[in-house]
């Protein structure tokens, strides 16, 4: 298992179409992958479960993944997160 802590940087945080591309991405990886804000962990494969850390812009969050591809996983999501969710725009 690794683990990262990533800042978040859009102006609206992990709710609504970046939650939804965020779990996507995690969801395109075999490997289990976590959400983790204080004392709470989530799926990061569960919109739900991502929504209800009601994460904002400047907090920071730590990823974590179990698997073949982890390391793939969270380049992705780091990636993802760091380009403020471009990958998906337009």
């Amino acid at each position: 298992m690794i683990s990262r802590e990533v800042t978040i940087t859009n102006s609206i945080g992990l709710h609504a179409r970046p939650a939804t591309f965020f779990i996507q991405k995690a969801n395109a990886y075999k490997a289990s992958v976590w959400v983790e804000k204080e004392d709470r962990r989530v799926n990061a494969k569960s919109l739900l479960g991502v929504l209800s850390l009601g994460i904002a812009q400047g907090m920071t969050v730590t990823l974590l993944a179990d698997g073949q591809d982890e390391e793939d996983a969270l380049d992705g999501l780091m990636n993802l997160i760091n380009t403020g969710f471009t990958e998906f725009a337009g």
